[in-house]
Order: C-alpha cells, then sequence, then structure tokens
C-alpha cells in the first residue's frame, strides 16, 4: 500500500513521543513523516530544564531524541525552521523558509510559551525586553539566563509553581541572592495546601532561597536595565535580573489563522481529531479535551498513545476520556507526590494528615465516599506506589487509614507488586509505567542501568528509583545485577 504523508508540527515532548507511539504500532510502513521543530535540534526533556541550569546534567543529558534517532527512522526533521500557514484545503503546511509540504494526516503539538504578564518597564522603546529580564522554557533560556547571571548579585524570579522553584534553585549556583516572589498565598499552590507549603518554604529557606507570598509585581524598575521590582503594597525590591515563571500560553495562533475552533486551546474530540478536520490531530498542551487543557506529562502520555492507535488501525476504537492529575517528582530535592484535590471541598469529605515539619514530612489525604479524590506526600512517598494507583481506579479505601499512610500497624497488609496495575505510572517525567518496566527485565535488563538505558526510567528527577528497583526485583524473582 502507498504510503500517505504525515506532517507534525512540533517537535517537543508531545509533537516526539506521538511519532515514537506511531513507529512503535508501525507507523513507518504506513507514512513517510516529516517534523517542523522551532528549536535547532532534537527533542529533549523540558522536566529536566532546571537540572541543565543548577549544573548537575549536561544539555546533551537531557535529550530524549537526539538528531540521530531522526535519522536513524528515516523521519525528516526541520529543525529550527517554524511552520507558519496551513491550508486545510489544499492539505499543505508552509514554513518560514518558504518550504511547502503536502499532508494526507497533520499532527499539531506546538505546546506552549511561557506566560509573561502586563508590567511597566517589561519592554524597551522598540518593543524588546529590557535587558536582564527572562524567561525559563528552552534549553537556549538556560544558556542565556546563565551567562546573565554570573554577573549579578540579586536575582527575582517571579512565579512560585514547579518551575519557578527550579529555576530558584539552579540560580542559587551563581552565587546570587534569589527572591521568589508569588502573586498568591502559598507556593505551588495547584499542589499543595496551606501546611504543605510552609514546609517546602521552610526548606527553601534553608538553601538560602527568600520567599514572597501575597506580592502582585506591578514594575520592573530602571531605565536601561533592570535594577528592581515594585509592588502594589508600595514596597520595592531592589535586583539586577528578573526571570518570569508565571505559568504557560498554549501556542494557538496557527490553529487560528486556518480557522480551527480554539477557546483556551485547540478543541479536540474523544480520539484527539480536531473537532473541525478529521485529518487532523491535536496533541499536548495546545489541545483542550471537555474543557481542559494539561500542562502535565502524564495526560500527554496517554493522549500520544490513544492517537497512535487511531492513525495506525491499530485501535480504531481507542478514546481519550481525560485524565486524573497527579505527578510525583524532586523539589529542591524534596520528594513529592501529589494528586487531585489539595483541600476538602464539599461537607462530606474527609481529611487525614500526618505533619513532622522539623523533618519535612507532610502527609494528607482528601477522601468522599471512601475513595482517594486528592492527596499530598512531601519528604516521605514510600506510599505513593499505592495511593495513587488507588486514586486513578477509584478503589474503595479500607476502613484503618492509618494504614493507607504507615507500614506499621494492623490490619495494614502490604502492597504486592501483582496488585500494582501493570499501567500505573511509575517515572512521570518519562511516561514509564510498571508494565513497560516488567517487559523490560522479561526482555533481558538485569541491572537498573540497562532499565534506565532501555526505558529512561530513573533518568529525569530520580524520585522513582526505590519503585524501579522494586519492581524490577519482582519481576525477576528478586535477583537484580548490580
Amino acid at each position: 500500500m502507498e504510503k500517505q504523508e504525515l506532517v507534525v508540527i512540533g517537535n517537543g515532548m508531545a509533537g516526539a513521543r506521538t511519532v515514537e507511539e506511531i513507529l512503535a504500532r508501525g507507523g513507518d510502513k504506513q507514512f513517510d513523516i516529516t517534523i517542523f521543530g522551532d528549536e535547532p535540534h532534537g527533542n529533549y526533556n523540558r522536566i529536566m530544564l532546571s537540572a541543565v541550569l543548577n549544573g548537575s546534567r549536561e544539555a546533551n543529558d537531557i535529550f530524549l531524541h537526539p538528531r540521530e534517532w531522526y535519522a536513524k527512522h528515516n523521519l525528516t526533521l526541520h529543525a529550527g525552521v517554524r511552520a507558519e500557514t496551513i491550508d486545510r484545503v489544499g492539505q499543505t503546511v508552509t514554513a518560514n523558509n518558504g518550504l511547502t509540504v503536502p499532508y494526507d494526516q497533520l499532527l499539531i503539538a506546538t505546546g506552549s510559551r511561557p506566560f509573561v504578564p502586563t508590567l511597566d518597564g517589561l519592554k524597551k522603546a522598540d518593543g524588546a525586553h529590557k535587558p536582564g529580564i527572562f524567561v525559563f522554557r528552552t534549553l537556549d533560556d538556560c544558556r542565556r539566563i546563565e551567562s546573565y547571571a554570573n554577573k549579578c548579585n540579586r536575582v527575582a524570579v517571579l512565579g512560585g509553581g514547579l518551575l519557578g522553584l527550579e529555576a530558584a534553585r539552579g540560580l542559587l549556583n551563581f552565587g546570587c541572592e534569589v527572591h521568589v516572589i508569588q502573586r498568591g498565598e502559598r507556593l505551588m499552590n495547584q499542589q499543595l495546601d496551606t501546611q504543605a507549603a510552609h514546609i517546602l518554604e521552610s526548606a527553601m529557606r534553608k538553601l538560602g532561597i527568600k520567599t514572597h507570598c501575597n506580592k502582585r509585581t506591578t514594575a520592573i524598575l530602571g531605565e536601561e536595565i533592570v535594577t528592581g521590582l515594585a509592588f502594589a503594597d508600595g514596597s520595592v525590591l531592589d535586583c539586577d535580573m528578573v526571570v518570569i515563571s508565571c505559568g504557560i500560553q498554549p501556542n494557538v495562533e496557527l490553529a487560528q489563522k486556518c480557522g480551527m475552533t480554539v477557546e483556551r486551546a485547540i478543541l479536540v474530540d474523544d480520539q484527539m481529531h480536531s473537532i473541525d478536520d478529521k485529518n487532523i490531530f491535536v496533541v499536548g498542551e495546545c489541545a483542550q479535551h471537555r474543557g481542559v487543557t494539561y500542562g502535565l506529562v502524564a495526560p500527554l502520555w496517554e493522549q500520544s498513545q490513544v492517537l497512535a492507535d487511531v492513525i495506525t488501525g491499530a485501535n480504531p476504537n481507542a478514546m481519550y476520556c481525560g485524565s486524573k492529575t497527579s505527578t510525583k517528582l524532586k523539589v529542591l530535592g524534596v520528594e513529592l507526590a501529589a494528586w487531585g484535590v489539595p483541600d476538602a471541598i464539599e461537607e462530606q469529605d474527609e481529611t487525614v494528615c500526618y505533619a513532622e515539619p522539623k523533618r519535612g514530612i507532610y502527609k494528607k489525604l482528601v477522601i468522599r465516599d471512601d475513595r482517594l479524590i486528592g492527596g499530598i506526600l512531601l519528604g516521605d512517598i514510600s506510599k505513593a506506589c499505592e495511593l495513587m494507583p488507588a486514586f486513578d481506579r477509584g478503589t474503595l479505601l479500607p476502613e484503618n487509614r492509618a494504614s493507607l499512610l504507615f507500614e506499621s500497624g494492623t490490619p495494614n497488609r502490604r502492597f504486592t507488586m501483582l496488585e500494582m496495575p501493570d499501567e500505573a505510572p511509575v517515572c512521570q517525567c518519562n511516561g514509564v509505567t510498571k508494565g513497560t518496566i516488567r517487559k523490560c527485565v522479561l526482555g533481558g535488563a538485569k541491572s537498573i542501568g540497562a532499565i534506565m538505558s532501555a526505558t529512561r526510567a530513573c533518568t529525569g528527577c530520580g524520585s522513582c528509583k526505590s519503585l524501579v528497583r522494586e519492581i524490577a526485583e519482582w519481576a525477576n524473582e528478586g535477583q537484580l545485577d548490580d
């Protein structure tokens, strides 16, 4: 059968992962694949940008698909080339270098860009950002930040979410005094409640990072370069560099120009088709499904699997029904697992909580009708491998709530690998499941190093390493090479 032309706009984590899933289903026999990517290199793990900034990883260490991978799989990659227009009638994509490529099927995976709030003093007269102002989204951003931070004494990070905190940690390595400015009442307000945020704030103080919550920035001071920040309460913070990390904004302009339906992001159906055009698929942060746009990687992996099943015919009836959001990672070296809602919402919701602030440990479950609807594990995530699958599957919980948070006590029974579903996420950074690790071990990988090389598990934040080892030992009957 003659191959179809598949064009992919976007070479980030969602786009490249979807191509990988398509290839895994024999898509190379069905499609000639052309990929456009804004950045002049292969695909890398954006989650690990903070490790590049703080010097614990080299840029080359975080590549998921180096340029050689595309050549090996006969993929045509136009790196550093931006797709500018989509002709839906003629079914072509035209790039900023004048290249026009026809498509039978089109995948839009344009992702998102940093949201930059409107602030006085942000730009010079020519419209460019004032020297000393940076965003934190790409490898090139890391290089620019590093170059400028080397000559700075005090840096302010606007935004107390995950990326902002990781940027702050990385900036300490340059000898700067680092301040985090958070408009909301607490750090990581999407994942943490007030008490957990206070514990994390204490960990930041020990590192030397100063935090300012409930601070609304109104202006960036300085005529020619950054000299400080002004706040709505009338106070001022002197600084000579500002890193903006205030969330993301989906890249939807290309879809809008060709008449596709866009709200916050590009509207898709349950098979990741654009609702306007069955020849166009959308995946990742630029997709809006059932009113929701996802910024975590796990939903992106789930979307890519459904899309690959549908486009290759491996499972033409596959459906994406939305994701229950959960994350497991390290923040400033502190292990964190969070899922669902951080606080009780309805009157009947039950909260189970344990805290040891001096040790940096906090555990909280939010329960409704004997099922988990939310949870936070900070500083000790040993029970995450039980609780997160229970949340995903809506499992009925035991009456002894303490057994959910601690190994000791009765009638608690130890969670076994048999009870953990194959689809349970283990490495959130790279979308690796228990089943993938089990199959890898059965296929001959008998050491953590071999498993890491084959699956990419443990190559992100590293918080999953103990669980990966436990699964590998179970899959290999208790034996694992050093």
